[in-house]
């Protein structure tokens, strides 16, 4: 009997090999990284660290060595703006849609700006407006300053409504107090910062004890005041703040769902992290679908192997 020729099995190929990330996915890898982002906010910290040490006066030969871990901070720096705008390949203009990427740039943008050289006291302050940085990598803190923000429209209502209630109380105190305590209520000026202070309750002891030896119906003036401004003015600010805070944490949840947003807060955008997916996706989508055929010719060959054996038995 002659034999059957069994075809030969077809080694398995190699996978398709997985194309090189671009300079913008490297990034993006970068960006994504915690050790990144813990060695930028162990910079920004020992930036505030030589910052404070710099108001000695008597440094030495310390102040040399100071300066030049100044210039090695802004390097740090001028490098992470670098690797995180590159991150967005080829629309690095998407990087501007952040405010706190707006912020980073500007803070690190400035001190390279002409007049703020030397020791200039508007170079101190961009100096240290570094150390607000720490604050985006806190999505806590992030939050708490978006809300304090969007509060301010509602915090400018309540700053009118305390000032027209100060005033008011200060024209009263003026008329009550003017004569027998002018160093406290001599004019309005001094009325203001009387009841200013008061807000603080520290002094309303000292003022009731004066208020009871002038008359007993100045306690009516203080009582209505703690009331109104103490308690009431000040817990309608806390609802104010209270309620931005609520109406931050919805946009931002709003916001999850809108391409673009920085899920993750590392400045670098979804898309670009998509991008970075979508390529590994159809590199697993090609790998599998080679697999599928190599299970697809495993099937096949015992059915070949018999098909001539088959044959002959129905020619017997």
């Amino acid at each position: 009997m002659p034999s059957v020729p069994v075809p030969a099995r077809r080694r398995p190929a190699d996978p398709p090999p997985v194309r090189p990330a671009g300079l913008a996915q490297r990034c993006a890898r970068i960006t994504r990284s915690r050790p990144f982002e813990a060695a930028i906010v162990v910079l920004i910290m020992a930036n505030a660290a030589v910052l404070g040490v710099e108001t000695y006066p008597d440094l030495g030969a310390a102040r040399p060595a100071l300066h030049w871990l100044e210039l090695s901070f802004r390097a740090a720096f001028v490098a992470e703006i670098a690797v995180r705008v590159l991150a967005y390949g080829r629309r690095p203009q998407d990087f501007l849609r952040h405010g706190w990427n707006v912020f980073d740039l500007v803070v690190i943008a400035a001190i390279f700006l002409p007049g703020l050289h030397g020791d200039s006291a508007l170079l101190r302050v961009v100096r240290v407006a570094r150390v607000l940085r720490l604050v985006r990598f806190s999505p806590g803190l992030r939050t708490i300053v978006a809300a304090l923000w969007r509060s301010l429209p509602g915090v400018g209502g309540f700053l009118a409504l305390a000032m027209v209630t100060l005033y008011v109380y200060g024209m009263a105190g003026w008329l009550i107090f003017g004569r027998a305590y002018p160093e406290q209520y001599g004019d309005i000026g001094r009325s203001l910062l009387t009841l200013f202070v008061l807000l603080s309750l520290e002094t309303l002891p000292d003022l009731v004890e004066q208020g009871l030896a002038l008359s007993p119906w100045t306690l009516v003036y203080y009582v209505s005041y703690v009331l109104i401004t103490v308690n009431l003015l000040l817990n309608i600010l806390i609802a104010v703040i209270v309620n931005s805070m609520e109406e931050a944490r919805r946009l931002e949840m709003t916001e999850r769902l809108a391409p673009g947003y920085d899920a993750d807060g590392d400045g670098v955008p979804d898309e670009v992290d998509r991008i970075a997916l979508t390529q590994r996706l159809d590199d697993l989508r090609a790998v599998i679908a080679e697999l599928e055929r190599e299970l697809r010719i495993d099937r096949d060959e015992p059915a070949a192997r018999h098909r001539p054996t088959a044959e002959r038995t129905d020619a017997r």
